[in-house]
């Protein structure tokens, strides 16, 4: 069995031009997987799957600066550059774009993208500008790589749906590939601010889980939209520690919020504080209809 191929890491744009190029003019197929660093295992997946469905990987590492708020945790973010490059070198990794900040945004951009009203709600609501700071960066990476596709987590559903609606909109020639979300053994969803979580604190974190196991419970017993919201808000409200941001049933698309009486299928998005780290989990449920196993209960 060979050993694993460390990946070419490249920490400017003239260095990623070289690492792209083809020695026989030929372009490779090419995927890239964009990320803050501190990989886990959600990350990995997802270079799995780029890896599956291209000749040529790309993993950006780069804390973006823009999508970060006042007070917010830009400069205490995990980076461990040296441990991503060895999970990366099994995953499938081919070349790693890991810049600093002045080679990203030489100068502070004038022109940005907008996140319109899909960044205005939920996330967007909480942390304003939050997703004109990830668009942007987005779509620099995007003109920098020139994937082919382009892998983003179910995690981050509200980014998906808005990185899908700019390369709509933007005519942006890059097929969007969503990952599952990737779950602890206890059911936490993988984050790289899981980090931030003491003992105590990860314990109570898995009350985001509940929460989703409860609503999607509610959803297979034919509950409505109120219903299930509710299944989910109990459950956080219970958990001591955890103090709720948001719960919502949305479209999976425009973020905006389904009618007590929607039926087909929603999204259910969830924010909470557990201590003072902010997490994030979702769902897709089918509201108005009865699962097979609950029919006769």
């Amino acid at each position: 069995m060979s050993d694993p191929v460390t990946p070419r890491v490249c920490r400017t744009r003239a260095e990623l031009r070289e690492a792209l190029g083809a020695p026989d003019g030929a372009r490779p197929r090419r995927a890239v997987v964009m990320t803050m660093g501190a990989l886990h295992e959600g990350h990995l997946s997802l270079v799995r799957r780029a890896r599956e469905l291209a000749d040529q990987v790309v993993v950006t590492i780069f804390v973006n600066p823009l999508q970060f708020g006042a007070g917010e945790d830009l400069d205490r973010y995990p980076r461990d550059l040296e441990g991503d490059l060895r999970l990366l070198a099994g995953a499938g990794a081919d070349v790693v774009f890991a810049p600093d900040v002045a080679e990203v945004y030489p100068e502070p951009p004038v022109v940005t993208v907008r996140a319109g009203a899909l960044g205005e709600v939920l996330e967007g609501a909480v942390r304003p500008g939050h997703f004109d700071g990830v668009l942007t960066v987005v779509l620099k990476l995007l003109h920098l790589v020139a994937p082919d596709v382009a892998l983003f987590g179910q995690k981050d559903a509200q980014q998906l749906a808005a990185v899908r609606r700019m390369v709509r909109d933007l005519d942006v020639p890059v097929e969007i590939v969503a990952g599952p979300i990737v779950r602890d053994h206890d059911g936490v969803a993988l984050s790289s601010r899981n980090a931030y979580l003491d003992g105590e604190q990860r314990a109570r974190a898995r009350a985001l889980y509940e929460a989703v196991l409860a609503a999607e419970a509610a959803a297979a017993r034919g509950a409505g939209a109120a219903e299930v919201r509710r299944a989910a808000q109990e459950v956080l409200a219970a958990q001591e520690g955890v103090s709720t941001d948001y719960v919502a049933l949305v479209d999976p698309e425009t973020m905006t919020d389904v009618n007590d009486d929607a039926t087909g299928p929603a999204l259910l998005a969830l924010a909470a504080r557990v201590g003072s780290t902010r997490l994030i989990d979702n769902t897709m449920v089918t509201l108005g209809h009865r699962t097979r196993g609950e029919e006769g209960r």
